[in-house]
């Protein structure tokens, strides 16, 4: 799932799936993943790897790689859960009235 994606002037996210940049971002937050290993969209975090800590550090890289702050009612552990709901919820802070 590393299809490029378009952004538009304001920098909005516009298709479903994720881009190098968000793999990039998050592949370091998973030492359980070798770097050989295809990253799925329904993979576990978690299970990969991605902890506590983990999740507080990669919620940072995020908005600041994206230009976008994750809203309180997105800070669910739920959604780091696998990288299609977090890539999900990325779009949904870049795109607040999609």
């Amino acid at each position: 799932m590393t299809d490029n994606i378009s952004v538009a002037e304001n920098g909005a996210l516009l298709n479903d799936s994720w881009d190098g940049t968000f793999e990039a971002v998050l592949r370091p937050y998973l030492p359980y993943l070798s770097s050989d290993e295809p990253l799925t969209g329904d993979a576990d975090l978690p299970h990969l790897g991605l902890d506590s800590v983990g999740t507080v550090e990669l919620l940072a890289a995020l908005e600041s790689t994206y230009q976008v702050r994750f809203l309180d009612d997105a800070l669910h552990r739920e959604n780091f859960a696998t990288p299609d709901i977090l890539w999900r919820t990325l779009k949904a802070m870049a795109n607040p009235n999609a």
